[in-house]
């Protein structure tokens, strides 16, 4: 439970975000996503920090991080205003520049961080993601269906926070048993730990305000710098589950990596047989990934 990891909370100008962090060497930020926290790092997290200076944090909106008021226009909960807030963490704990890796909606932070902030993010790591804009583009009757979220979630309020609310315990075990992933690898305390998180109507509301963001403010963000031809000038990972829909839903688009080649130069990375959740079900496999990638070139 990463209890090892030293505890803070950082104060920005808008919020606080809780952060865990160990380990010597240069600075990686780890990002989590829906419906998780920091903690489905517990395993990858350790096995970095023999050798990098690691960063857990929780989003904004997300486990123990605060939750700014949001706007009708749901700019609060833009991918733009957390990678913003979090290029300030990263500042006040001594990152000028950092590597950054996200999960699922850490992953749309972190991409967003790169390209909004390209003097502070030296590497880039996308774990099953492709960008927002992407995805709304190509959606049909099978993204409707198997990311739910993206969705429902993005309805406006009350709804989706009334059905979250009621029944958290349910929302989890859906997402940890079948996006893919065993759910014997979350255990009672790591299951307990998500559902506690969905119990505070504060941070539904932020979290329901990040996915209608996602559904405006950041396509939006992402459709401009396409226009603008703006480009994520790091190193870029993208590694995805072999056994989800992102290896086989866009092969006539050349798969993840070519469409992560239409936003960045350096791009590599591949798939891992394993679910979505694949940093909590092969931490090994993950951490070895990312070690390599952030240590090349040194």
């Amino acid at each position: 439970m990463l209890n090892e990891f030293a505890a803070a909370v950082i104060r920005t100008t808008e919020s606080s975000i809780f952060v865990r962090s160990a380990g010597s060497g240069p600075p990686i930020l780890l990002l989590h996503g829906f419906p998780e926290t920091h903690l489905m790092w517990r395993s990858v997290a350790p096995i970095l920090a023999g050798r990098f200076t690691v960063v857990c944090a929780d989003l904004r909106g997300y486990g123990a991080s605060g939750c700014p008021v949001s706007t009708p226009d749901h700019s609060p909960y833009s991918k733009r205003a957390m990678a913003r807030e979090l290029v300030a963490v990263m500042q006040q704990l001594g990152f000028p520049r950092f590597a950054v890796a996200g999960h699922d909606r850490g992953g749309r932070v972190a991409y967003r961080m790169a390209l909004d902030h390209p003097d502070r993010v030296e590497r880039l790591a996308v774990l099953d993601i492709l960008p927002t804009g992407e995805m709304w583009d190509r959606a049909d009757a099978k993204f409707a269906g198997a990311f739910w979220p993206w969705s429902l979630l993005a309805q406006p309020e009350p709804l989706p926070e009334r059905l979250l609310l009621a029944a958290p315990d349910a929302v989890i075990d859906d997402a940890l048993g079948g996006w893919g992933s065993p759910s014997s690898i979350f255990g009672a305390e790591v299951r307990t730990g998500y559902i506690e998180a969905l119990k505070s109507p504060a941070h539904v509301h932020a979290i329901c305000e990040e996915y209608r963001a996602a559904a405006t403010r950041d396509r939006e963000d992402d459709t401009a710098d396409r226009r603008a031809g703006r480009r994520i000038e790091c190193p870029l990972l993208a590694l995805w589950s072999g056994r989800g829909p992102l290896g086989s839903w866009y092969s006539a688009a050349g798969g993840p990596l070519a469409i992560w080649r239409a936003w960045a130069d350096d791009v590599r990375g591949g798939p891992l047989d394993a679910g979505h959740f694949f940093p909590e079900e092969v931490p090994e496999r993950t951490a070895t990934a990312l070690q390599r990638f952030c240590a090349a070139d040194r």
